[in-house]
C-alpha cells in the first residue's frame, strides 16, 4: 500500500486500512472543492481556481449611479441576461436599476420610463424609496421563483432593507419582500417587513431551495467577533424561521461582508458562496502606492456546502484579488464585491461579475466598474496532479449509473488512467489500471473507458473506491451517468 499525504481536517482513510462508511453519491455531480470524497493523495493537492478576467463590461457613470453603485445581482431569464443594480452616489436618494444583455458581455440600460431622476424619466431606474438613507434600494436582491406554486404575477420576488421606527427617534432595520411579473414592473407584496430579526446592511440573498423546496435568505449577522451570515427559511415567502448561524467549522473566524449564496444552477444540491472579505483598517497599515486613507481593505474568497448551513473553507486564499490598480487597495472596502448569481456563459464556462474602484471614503470621485470572469464549467477547485506524477484515491462509494464522466485537463505530455476498486481497495478485475489505456486532452466530460469498454453498471449499488494516475493535469470533477 502506498503511503497517502495528508490533508488537513481529512481523515486519511486509505493510508491506515481502515474502513470508512460509503458515501452515497448516486449519479450526482461531484465537485473537488473540498475533501469529502478523498481517502489519500500521493503528490497531488486541492486547487482553487480563480476567475479568469476578460475585461471591464459597463461603468456605472450615469448621473444617477456614481462611486456608490453596487450590490448587484445577476440572473438569465430565457435568453436574456439581466443585471440588478443600487444607483446614487450618496446614499442618501437610491435608484434600484436594470442592465441588460443577449450575452453577458455587451450591456445596456433599457430606457424604462418608471422612475424620475432630475425632471425626467429616460433612465433605467425601476424602484426608489423615499429621500432617506437605507430606504427600499439600498440592497434590492432579486430573483426568479422557481417554486412550483409561484404565481404568474410573482414570479420574481426580491427582499429589500427598509428601516421602521422602534422608540423615541431610533429605527430598526428590517427586510421588506417586492413581486413582480417581468423584473421590471414592481410592488411590494405587503406593507409590513417579513424579516425582522438580523442587521441586513449588506447584500442579503433569496431564493427558492429547489432540493430543500423552501425559501432560503442569507443575511448579515455576528459570530466570534466578526461580520459573518445567518440563514433562515420559509414554505411561504412571508412567514419566516428564527435565522440560524452558518457554521464554517474550525476555520479561522473572517469578516464576510457580503454572502454571495447560490445553488449551483448545474447542480442544485451543491450550495456555492463568494463573499466579499473585509479586513479593517486597523489590521493593515496604509497600503498601496498613493497611500490613500482607507475604511478597509476587501477581496473575495469561495467556500461550498452540501447542505447550505454547514461551509467548507478548505480554500483560505482570496477568489478574487484586489490586483496592481492602487485605486482597489484605499478609499472604501467594496473593492472586488462579487455580484450575486453565477451565470452559463457558454457549455465550456460559467460568467462571474465583481465591481471594483467603489469610493466613499475620503473623497467621492470613483466611478464603479463592472468586471467579468470566466471558470471553467464545474471548475472552481480541482485536485492537481504535478509534471512527475501523483495519485488520488476516493473514499468507499456506492454510485448508480452506466458511465463514469470525468472533467479534466491535461498538459500535452500529460495524462489520465483511472482503476475502480472494491470497497476494502483491491482492484476490481476488468477495471484495474492495466485495463486503461492513457488518455490526455482537456474536456468537460469524458466517459472513462477500460479493455471491456464504458459500462460500470455491475458495480453499481456496490461500495467501490476510484483511484486516478494522473500526471501534469487536473482533475475538477466526476458522475456517473445513466
Amino acid at each position: 500500500m502506498i503511503g497517502y499525504l495528508r490533508l488537513p481536517l481529512l481523515v486519511m482513510l486509505v493510508a491506515s486500512g481502515v474502513r470508512g462508511a460509503p458515501i452515497s453519491i448516486g449519479s450526482k455531480l461531484q465537485m473537488f472543492v473540498d475533501s469529502h470524497l478523498i481517502g489519500g493523495l500521493k503528490n497531488a493537492q486541492l486547487r482553487l481556481h480563480s476567475p479568469v478576467p476578460t475585461g471591464i463590461v459597463l461603468t456605472f457613470d450615469k448621473p444617477w449611479e456614481g462611486g456608490q453603485s453596487g450590490y448587484l445581482s445577476m440572473l438569465k431569464d430565457g435568453d436574456e441576461y439581466r443585471m440588478y443594480y443600487r444607483g446614487g452616489g450618496d446614499l442618501v436618494r437610491e435608484y434600484s436599476c436594470l442592465a441588460v444583455s443577449k450575452d453577458g458581455i455587451r450591456w445596456h440600460r433599457p430606457t424604462l420610463g418608471l422612475v424620475e431622476f432630475e425632471g425626467s424619466k429616460e433612465n433605467n431606474i425601476f424602484w426608489t424609496g423615499p429621500r432617506k438613507a437605507y430606504h427600499e434600494s439600498h440592497n434590492f436582491t432579486p430573483f426568479i421563483d422557481r417554486s412550483p406554486a409561484a404565481r404568474p404575477d410573482q414570479r420574481y420576488k426580491a427582499v429589500t432593507l427598509t428601516r421602521i421606527p422602534t422608540t423615541g427617534d431610533n429605527k430598526k432595520n428590517v427586510l421588506i419582500a417586492l413581486v413582480s411579473a417581468d423584473g421590471i414592473h414592481w410592488r411590494k407584496l405587503q406593507e409590513e417587513p417579513i424579516i425582522t430579526e438580523g442587521s441586513f446592511d449588506s447584500q442579503n440573498t433569496v431564493f427558492y431551495d429547489v432540493v430543500r423546496e423552501e425559501y432560503a435568505c442569507y443575511l448579515r449577522a455576528g459570530q466570534k467577533g466578526k461580520r459573518s451570515v445567518a440563514r433562515t427559511t420559509s414554505k411561504d415567502f412571508i412567514r419566516w424561521t428564527t435565522p440560524e448561524l452558518l457554521d464554517f467549522g474550525d476555520s479561522v473566524p473572517e469578516h464576510l461582508y457580503t454572502n454571495g449564496i447560490v445553488q449551483y444552477f448545474r447542480a442544485p444540491e451543491w450550495y456555492l458562496g463568494f463573499p466579499l472579505r473585509f479586513i479593517p483598517p486597523e489590521e493593515r497599515n496604509k497600503v498601496g502606492p498613493e497611500q490613500r486613507e482607507t475604511d478597509g481593505f476587501s477581496d473575495a474568497v469561495f467556500m461550498s456546502s452540501r447542505d447550505g448551513l454547514r461551509w467548507d473553507r478548505t480554500f483560505m486564499e482570496a477568489f478574487i484579488r484586489p490586483g496592481p490598480d492602487p485605486l482597489n487597495w484605499g478609499g472604501a472596502h467594496g473593492n472586488m464585491t462579487p455580484a450575486w448569481g453565477i451565470v452559463p456563459a457558454n457549455e465550456h464556462e460559467i460568467a462571474v461579475y465583481w465591481a471594483d474602484h467603489y469610493d466613499n471614503y475620503p473623497k467621492k470621485d470613483l466611478i464603479p466598474r463592472l468586471w467579468r470572469g470566466t471558470v471553467r464549467t464545474d471548475g472552481f477547485g480541482s485536485v492537481n496532479f504535478p509534471y512527475k506524477g501523483g495519485e488520488l484515491i476516493t473514499r468507499p462509494l456506492v454510485f448508480e449509473g452506466r458511465n463514469l464522466v470525468i472533467n479534466y485537463a491535461t498538459s500535452a505530455p500529460g495524462g489520465v488512467k483511472v482503476e475502480i476498486q472494491d470497497g476494502s481497495g483491491r482492484p476490481m478485475p476488468g477495471f484495474t489500471l492495466d485495463d486503461c489505456a492513457e488518455f490526455w486532452g482537456d474536456e468537460i466530460e469524458r466517459i472513462v473507458a477500460w479493455k471491456s469498454g464504458t459500462d460500470v453498471s455491475a458495480l453499481a449499488g456496490k461500495p467501490v473506491r476510484l483511484r486516478f494516475v494522473m500526471h501534469d493535469a487536473d482533475l475538477y470533477s466526476i458522475r456517473f451517468r445513466p
